[in-house]
């Protein structure tokens, strides 16, 4: 008897522990899974342009230089239209809303949105950097390998001994 009644509980513990290891797995993947909902993938137009099409439902950031003379207001003025480029290609953007004050022509931008059938890029948050030191590193590599950053740098140092 005492030898069944051992393997019942040897049984028991491990239906217990497979319980348990099911369970931890169950929850590691619910986590994984919200956690992938959740990211935000950043590209520069290059990037974009490369990997086109990209899914409409994707949530994703893309960032660069507002193009000199692409800023267009749209219908009532709530819907600004502005092309985001990394000197090498360039994406334009649709944002309703009310920009931030540092955005303008020139500057740094990251905007965060998803693509729309058409090609063009719907922003739902546009952030705008004042100048390159906060811009995110990709946009930078972006720059640089276009030679732009180079300009940049020669403007800024011209601005400081003004």
């Amino acid at each position: 008897m005492s030898l069944s009644r051992a393997k019942s509980r040897k049984r028991q513990r491990l239906y217990l522990a497979g319980a348990a290891l099911l369970a931890i797995a169950g929850a590691a993947a619910l986590a994984l899974t919200a956690f992938e909902e959740s990211v935000v993938f950043f590209f520069s137009p290059t990037e974009i342009a490369a990997q086109s099409p990209i899914d409409e439902a994707r949530r994703l950031r893309v960032g660069g230089l507002v193009e000199e003379g692409s800023i267009t207001k749209v219908g009532s003025g709530e819907t600004t239209l502005f092309v985001v480029t990394d000197m090498a290609n360039s994406i334009t953007v649709s944002y309703t809303g009310i920009l931030p004050d540092l955005f303008r022509e020139g500057q740094g931008v990251v905007a965060e949105g998803s693509m729309n059938s058409n090609g063009q890029f719907v922003a739902r948050e546009v952030l705008a950097k004042h100048d390159e030191n906060y811009m995110p590193r990709e946009v930078a590599d972006a720059l640089k390998e276009s030679g732009y950053w180079q300009e940049l740098e020669a403007k800024n140092a011209e601005n400081m001994l003004n």
